[in-house]
C-alpha cells in the first residue's frame, strides 16, 4: 500500500508539473509572437492619413544668414528636414494654376499668375514683387473647400524675414464676413488685423507651411485664401515665388 501510494503521490507530481510546463510554454509562445500591425493613422473624421508629396525647390544659400539677429520673436532657424506633414488621402493642391488677384494689381516686377504657376524656383523671373506697405495677394480656389495646409514661398534667393505674415480664408472675396485666420506672426498689430501669436521666420526653399486644421483637428474652410505681407529684413517691397494650398472640395 505504501509503495501504492508513494507511485500515486509520484504520478501527481509529474502530472503537475507538465502542466506547469505546457502553461509556461504557452506564455513563451505568447510573449514572443508578433504584435499585431499597428492600424494607419486617421484623421478627425475617420480618413486615412498620408504625408503630403511635397516637391522642392533646390537651395539658394545655406546656413542662418548673419545680417539677421535672434529675437524674441522670430523662429530659431534650422536646416534640420521638416516633418512630414500628413492629411486625409486625396489631399492635393488645390491652387496650382488657379487665379491671383492682390491689392497691387500692378507689380513691380513679375506676374500675379506667378504665385500658381508651379515655379517654386528662387532665381529671377520665378517671383513677383508687390509695391511697400501691407499687401496682400489672393487665392480664388474655384470652389469652397477643405483646407488642410498651405505652403508659401516668399522669397529665397537670400535669407529674408517677411513681416506681419498673416494667412486667413473665407467664402467672401472682399474678406468681410465669416474670415477665419490660420496665421499671424503681427505682433504688434500693425497691419490692423489682430495682434499675432506666431513667430517671424526664415524665407527658405522649404518655404513655410501652415497647418491650416484647428486645435481639434478640422480643416478650415473656404474658397479663397488670402495672404498678407509688410515689407521684409532686406527692403520695404513685399514678394511671392509660390503659394500651395493643400485640401479637398468641400462635400
Amino acid at each position: 500500500m505504501r509503495t501504492r501510494h508513494f507511485l500515486t503521490l509520484g504520478l501527481v507530481g509529474i502530472v503537475g508539473l507538465a502542466a506547469i510546463g505546457l502553461v509556461a510554454g504557452s506564455a513563451l509562445v505568447a510573449a514572443d509572437a508578433p504584435a499585431k500591425a499597428a492600424s494607419p493613422a486617421a484623421g478627425q473624421s475617420g480618413e486615412k492619413l498620408v504625408p503630403l508629396d511635397i516637391k522642392l525647390p533646390k537651395p539658394m544659400f545655406q546656413g542662418t544668414p548673419k545680417n539677421i539677429k535672434p529675437s524674441a520673436t522670430l523662429e530659431k532657424y534650422t536646416e534640420k528636414p521638416r516633418p512630414p506633414f500628413s492629411a486625409p488621402e486625396g489631399t492635393k493642391n488645390l491652387s496650382a494654376g488657379k487665379k491671383v488677384t492682390s491689392s497691387d494689381m500692378a507689380p513691380i516686377v513679375g506676374e500675379l499668375n506667378l504665385i500658381t504657376d508651379g515655379d517654386k524656383e528662387g532665381s529671377d523671373g520665378s517671383f513677383v514683387e508687390l509695391g511697400p506697405g501691407t499687401q496682400w495677394v489672393e487665392v480664388d480656389l474655384g470652389a469652397p473647400a477643405d483646407i488642410y495646409a498651405i505652403l508659401v514661398w516668399h522669397f529665397h534667393a537670400e535669407g529674408r524675414v517677411y513681416h506681419d505674415v498673416v494667412v486667413q480664408v473665407s467664402d467672401d472675396p472682399d474678406f468681410i464676413q465669416k474670415v477665419k485666420t490660420i496665421f499671424n506672426n503681427d505682433f504688434d498689430n500693425s497691419a490692423g488685423l489682430g495682434l499675432g501669436k506666431q513667430l517671424e521666420y526664415i524665407d527658405d526653399y522649404r518655404g513655410k507651411l501652415i497647418d491650416a486644421k484647428d486645435a481639434k483637428g478640422v480643416p478650415a474652410r473656404g474658397r479663397y485664401v488670402r495672404l498678407y505681407s509688410k515689407g521684409n529684413t532686406s527692403n520695404d517691397m513685399n514678394h511671392y515665388v509660390e503659394v500651395e494650398v493643400f485640401g479637398k472640395p468641400a462635400k
